[in-house]
């Protein structure tokens, strides 16, 4: 749909049959209502008039299923206290608010518009409307942090565009004024996952106004590329005039990331004034076929299911980087009954690397059947490992690799791990408090032809757990809670513990493998 399309659009919400509570109230306080416009979790929007004016005003009135909630309570008056003190074109105004004989109510603008979720959904804007859209919402949280007021809930479903092309922020049901109080003792997920900074997510309760420009960094990413991230960030998909400002925006680390939106506001400024004297060039944009192959390479690279070994249980968790770097996962049921697991990454990060990791996967794939499959006895990793090197060597293409391959072979009781610079195993032996970590000082694969590669192997036995990191500089050991945990949990539970740590690089792909022997 193109921007002058816009007055096409209906700019009412539709209600879902049967969600209308009970028969339509007359007044609530001074207002006429005339209609139900929606139904939340915790309230429900009523569309009423004025009684002065006749202006059209959205009501909204608390469930009264949390008039007794005191922590509901007193969410519902902060919200309108946050949107009292606040005056911007940019943010939804608040007319009045009060009680009525079915508990409270707020009256606020009635905004006609469609949230930017549609228009993300509908692909509508060019880089430089969707830069201009973002501008616009930069100053509604400049007001709000001028103010003290973190939202804490920016996504598109809060962002409204008007029939006029103005851009309203709304909902501030979980907003929080700087360096107040935590409003519940329990530690819980407030806002929405994937619009949510690493801070907010690891405590919901104590976040700063970064917090909101990550958020809003996420809807940048979403706006620019068209398409809904559901929390999957790779910016090497945006053009590159565009790529340095997001990146700062979403930085992991708060100090690296933009600490006042006025900087955001600044580099936004720049970057569209430089648009007006070279206008980016329309190649940077991708293809919706182009997308849809790069999902494509992605889930063969990735396996999408982990196999059944009758002796393993197994769990992985897998969390992407921001930007593209060919990450490649594969399992092999070899001859003689031993079980493999590859994982690696080009060294070199972007679209291209994706190319680059499902060629590497071929050559693996090749190595392991010209290695295993060749009814020979001498089934042994570093014999392929020292021939995909040369080959990676020879290539055309080169490309260097980091690598971990894990060779189990439970007839014997024994394991072999060969790291060229990737992953650490960590061995926790069954009923044993103390985990062994094994690595292997290999450089990576295609550096020289003539590397001596090197193994480890050790002892594995039923009831022993493995676990396969790609956090190979972090010396961070499962912890007791963690190994309590069937092989799902913990694999997800450590990685997110890891990522949390202050320093961790979100750029890769970051992975955990847990493997528990069964018998």
């Amino acid at each position: 749909m193109r921007d002058e399309d816009f007055h096409k659009q209906n700019t009412l919400p539709d209600l879902i049959e049967g969600t209308r509570p009970g028969p339509l109230p007359k007044k609530i306080g001074p207002y006429r209502i005339e209609s139900l416009l929606n139904k939340g979790g915790m309230s429900y929007l009523y569309l009423g008039l004025h009684p002065g004016t006749t202006q059209p005003i959205a009501i909204k009135v608390l469930s009264p299923k949390f008039i007794t909630n005191q922590e509901m309570v007193a969410r519902f008056l902060k919200e309108a206290q946050i949107i009292g003190i606040t005056d911007h074109p940019n943010i939804v105004k608040l007319y009045g608010q009060g009680t009525w004989e079915k508990g409270l109510y707020i009256a606020m603008e009635f905004i006609r518009g469609v949230s930017l979720r549609q228009f993300i959904q509908q692909k509508s804007f060019s880089h430089k409307r969707a830069l201009e859209i973002i501008l616009q919402v930069t100053y509604a949280l400049c007001h709000l942090h001028t103010h003290g007021v973190i939202h804490r809930d920016l996504k598109p479903e809060n962002i409204l565009i008007t029939e006029t092309g103005e851009i309203k922020v709304i909902d501030f049901g979980i907003a929080q004024l700087q360096g107040e109080g935590a409003e519940t003792q329990f530690r819980r997920i407030i806002g929405t996952p994937a619009y949510m900074s690493p801070e907010q997510k690891e405590n919901p309760l104590s976040v700063s106004y970064p917090s909101d420009i990550y958020s809003l960094g996420i809807i940048a990413y979403e706006l620019i590329l068209g398409r809904l991230s559901h929390g999957i960030i790779h910016l090497s998909l945006l053009p590159k005039n565009v790529r340095d400002l997001i990146e700062k925006a979403l930085q992991n680390d708060l100090k690296r990331r933009y600490q006042d939106i006025v900087d955001f506001i600044t580099d936004i400024s720049a970057t569209l004034k430089s648009w007006e004297v070279h206008p980016p060039e329309s190649k940077e944009e991708l293809s919706e076929e182009i997308l849809d192959l790069i999902q494509q390479t992605r889930a063969t690279l990735i396996p999408q299911k982990l196999p059944r070994w009758p002796q393993i249980e197994m769990g992985i968790a897998v969390q992407e980087g921001i930007t593209f770097n060919g990450f490649y996962l594969d399992f092999f049921h070899l001859p003689e009954n031993r079980l493999c697991v590859i994982v690696a990454e080009p060294s070199e990060t972007g679209v291209a690397s994706l190319l680059h990791g499902s060629i590497l996967r071929g050559m693996v794939r090749m190595a392991i059947q010209q290695s295993f499959y060749n009814g020979k006895k001498d089934l042994h990793p570093i014999k392929m490992l020292s021939g995909l090197n040369q080959a990676l060597f020879e290539d055309p293409m080169r490309q260097k690799f980091r690598l971990s391959l894990l060779l189990l072979n439970p007839d014997k009781d024994t394991l072999s791990f060969v790291s060229c610079d990737f992953c650490k195993l960590i061995a926790i032996p069954e009923g044993s408090k103390k985990p062994r970590i094994l690595s292997t000082p290999n450089p990576l694969l295609g550096i020289d032809p003539n590397t001596t590669i090197l193994e480890t192997a050790d002892n594995w036995h039923s009831g022993d757990i493995l676990l396969l990191t790609t956090f190979h500089q972090s010396d961070d050991l499962p912890t007791s809670d963690e190994l309590l945990l069937s092989p799902q949990p913990l694999s997800e539970t450590h990685l997110q513990r890891l990522l949390s740590q202050k320093g961790v690089s979100m750029k890769r792909h970051s992975c955990v493998l847990s493997l528990h022997r069964i018998f």
